[in-house]
């Protein structure tokens, strides 16, 4: 009888096992949002700049996801690159790369899900082993002649998730089955194939299939036959042989392996020549590896899992307080007003500012790029509860929301639309006339006047608004649009207004260029 075959009483109780294990997690609420929140992330295209939006956007809704991704952004490795400190999302996507935040995110996904609970130790783990075996795969990436090859390390950091769902959900039969591959007589996929019913391939294969997971990523961490494979003839092959060459580094690396062993000299002799790699090049890859681990690992709190580094990581502090804290190295005025504002509102547009001109120093940033980093910095700075950015669209005579953050956005946006005609509103008014307007108030009966009835429909209960009008030389463009539900009786001062000037003043030199 071949090894978990599922014969007889013995196959009955392993079936059982598996079935057991799938439910626990693919119908345990949180693991189900878990699920829908991989999915939505993996989902994600990076080839316009709608996938850029989407993904600040999504960042942008949690904080401490926010947080972590800035702090990736700011570690020596990045911060050097970037000359100045990264304050905004949007940014720290054009310094990472679009799939390396990506990637960042779903590792900080299952972080949060699965990392505190009753089996720490063990489920962190195999966490490092996910992360490390992301890492391997985005550097294979780069020798691949395949299109997308980046995804390769989404494909590893999802190889290990089996192993990382049994050791969270299961840890008495985790325990089994690493004791069972200790003995040295069984591999861990014939190891959880006799304990679960299923290898720990197949039992990914399927969560990730419940997730929802796009079909070319649930074929990646399926596992390769034995033996060396021949050159992928395409890039599914590719993909599926990147993963497993990057978890099975990651997991001599793990083990503390050395890149010159004789374990590593296998692996290498198995995947160099379809993954066009040597010996010389496994161990300078494992160097790099090794450096960005500590990197990750340390924005994500998660470096006391490793030996000790000189000193303890700090206490996670709130994002406004990060930010803050960039330039300054004071808090003294954190906190916001009723109106939702930032009390250090000034330092946070002077960073944004920042960024935005590091970005178009940098002479690579996209148009859109730059008008997405600025809408963040205004949404994220002043506190807004809405904030979204109006282009023309002369095909059909409109102006239109085309990206925003915040509450209800997509509802929002969909609505943001008003003709180009001129009418006496409070729009067309800023437009025709390039002026900054800052409402504190909209319950004026001179400021209800000029709103117009869509604006009124769409979005009632903005208290307070800002209008910042894109004209170039006389041609209207477009404009910046951000509110809160409340009053803003404190204004905006003079040194934040020249800021939020400064931060225009960016956007319109790119769309003149």
């Amino acid at each position: 009888m071949s090894v978990g075959s599922g014969q007889g009483a013995s196959g009955r109780d392993n079936r059982r096992v598996r079935d057991a294990l799938l439910k626990k997690v693919c119908g345990d609420a949180e693991m189900f949002a878990l699920g829908s929140s991989v999915a939505r992330v993996v989902q994600m295209a990076s080839s316009d700049d709608h996938g850029t939006h989407d993904l600040a956007y999504y960042v942008l809704s949690d904080v401490a996801l926010t947080q972590r991704i800035l702090r990736l952004a700011n570690t020596a490795q990045y911060r050097t690159m970037a000359g100045t400190a990264v304050t905004t999302i949007s940014r720290a996507i054009s310094l990472l790369g679009f799939d390396n935040v990506k990637a960042t995110a779903l590792a900080m996904l299952l972080v949060d899900a699965l990392a505190n609970g009753k089996h720490a130790q063990s489920v962190r783990v195999e966490l490092e082993a996910a992360l490390c075996a992301s890492l391997v795969g985005r550097e294979i990436a780069r020798l691949s002649p395949w299109q997308g090859a980046e995804e390769a390390s989404i494909a590893a950091l999802f190889k290990n998730l089996g192993p990382l769902l049994v050791a969270s959900h299961e840890h008495d039969r985790y325990r089994e089955i690493n004791q069972l591959v200790a003995g040295g007589q069984h591999t861990a996929s014939q190891a959880s194939q006799m304990i679960l019913g299923a290898s720990y391939d197949l039992l990914t294969e399927a969560v990730l299939t419940e997730w929802k997971i796009p079909e070319p990523i649930i074929r990646a961490v399926a596992a390769l036959p034995p033996g060396k494979p021949k050159p992928p003839s395409n890039r599914a092959d590719w993909m599926r042989q990147a993963a497993t060459f990057s978890a099975e580094l990651a997991t001599l690396v793990g083990r503390g392996k050395s890149a010159t062993g004789p374990e590593a000299r296998a692996l290498v002799a198995r995947f160099g020549d379809s993954l066009g790699i040597d010996a010389d090049y496994t161990v300078n890859l494992v160097k790099n590896v090794e450096d960005q681990m500590s990197t990750v690992l340390q924005s994500m709190n998660l470096q006391q899992g490793r030996k000790a580094k000189a000193e303890p990581e700090p206490e996670a502090m709130p994002d406004v307080l990060l930010l803050a804290t960039l330039e300054t190295g004071e808090a003294d005025n954190s906190g916001t007003y009723p109106s939702g504002k930032p009390k250090n509102a000034r330092e946070l547009l002077l960073a944004g500012v920042q960024d935005v001109t590091q970005m178009r120093a940098a002479g690579r940033v996209k148009v859109n790029e730059l008008i997405l980093a600025v809408l963040e910095t205004l949404y994220r700075s002043m506190g807004f509860r809405f904030a979204t950015v109006v282009l023309k669209d002369s095909r059909v005579s409109q102006f239109r929301a085309r990206v925003s953050f915040g509450e209800d956005g997509d509802a929002r946006q969909n609505g943001f639309v008003f003709p180009m005609e001129s009418e006496r509103d409070i729009f067309h008014l800023a437009l025709e006339n390039d002026a900054d307007l800052m409402i504190a108030d909209t319950a004026s009966a001179k400021i209800r006047d000029l709103l117009p009835l869509w604006y009124r429909k769409l979005i009632p209960d903005a208290r307070s608004f800002i209008i910042l009008p894109l004209v170039v030389g006389k041609v209207q463009v477009g404009l910046f649009y951000a509110d809160r539900d409340r009053t803003a009786p404190e204004g905006v001062p003079p040194d934040e207004a020249s800021l939020i000037k400064a931060l225009k003043t960016q956007v319109l030199a790119a769309l003149a260029a």
